[in-house]
């Protein structure tokens, strides 16, 4: 019955933030940029990423997946010493809203 197969159309909306949202990791993302600006480099320092395994590559992943769902986005690029620019990210939302009871489609 539950199989996620045939899911109702309003399901498809909140589909995208589920699968962001799912990681403690990303969770602690979203808590670091708060309501400012964070370079990449800031995230990983500021949540000891390197300390619990994480590698820069595997922050990425986790950006990638904030970024597909919408949640954030790149505010601007910083130069970095002799490398690639770096981005610097921010929340594009701060809230989600869910709408439970499906809409009435209106009868002309």
């Amino acid at each position: 019955m539950c199989q996620g197969q045939n899911l109702p159309e309003r399901m498809n909306g909140i589909r995208k933030y589920i699968q962001a949202l799912h990681c403690p990791t990303r969770w602690d993302i979203i808590d670091c940029i708060g309501t400012g600006e964070k370079s990449t480099k800031e995230i990983y320092e500021e949540l000891k990423l390197g300390e619990a395994g994480l590698t820069f590559a595997g922050l990425y992943f986790h950006l990638s997946a904030l970024k597909r769902a919408g949640i954030i986005e790149a505010a601007s690029y910083r130069e970095a010493k002799g490398g690639a620019p770096e981005k610097v990210w921010k929340l594009k939302i701060k809230e989600i809203v869910i709408e439970l009871l499906e809409k009435k489609k209106e009868v002309k």
